[in-house]
């Protein structure tokens, strides 16, 4: 089963997964986790992704599919993936589809985690205390809670 998990960025995204892996036994893909392991291990692309996070931008959509690309394409995961935090944008959402097409899986279920601005603001002050995360601030959140509204949001009518 393949699982795609919506909502801003503070939802909860990340919280309901676990939740959901643990339950069904599947694994956790979060573009975000993703994205801050390469930051962590201090690679090349790792000081590019966190240029680009830091200014309250998007990554581009070519440097996430491949790190999406490198755990579909792992067996280990097949048909057992939760998407959490992809897609994000119409591209994107084709992209998958060709890539899960590419790998013999599909989307069995789609969730979407509803969240006020206030709410996300709330939440990305505590997680910022809680793991130190630096790009938790209230500005980058309103930026990022409109580009999720902007982007993200036709994605779920397509």
């Amino acid at each position: 089963m393949n699982i795609i998990i919506f909502g801003p960025p503070g939802a909860g995204k990340g919280t309901q997964s676990k939740f959901i892996v643990n339950k069904y036994n599947l694994h956790q893909l979060s573009t975000g986790d993703l994205l801050r392991e390469e930051i962590k291990n201090k690679t090349e692309l790792g000081s590019k992704i966190s240029s680009i996070i830091n200014s309250g931008e998007l990554v581009s959509d070519t440097i996430v599919t491949n790190l999406i690309e490198k755990f579909i394409s792992n067996n280990d995961y097949k048909n057992k993936i939760i998407f959490d935090g992809y897609p994000r944008n119409l591209t994107q959402a084709k992209t998958l589809r060709e890539l899960l097409s590419q790998y013999s899986q599909k989307i069995d279920l789609v969730l979407k985690l509803s969240v006020s601005l206030d709410t996300i603001k709330k939440r990305i002050s505590e997680r910022r205390s809680l793991e130190n995360r630096v790009d938790d601030n209230e500005e980058t959140a309103i930026k990022r809670y409109k580009t999720y509204e902007r982007s993200t949001e036709p994605v779920i009518e397509y």
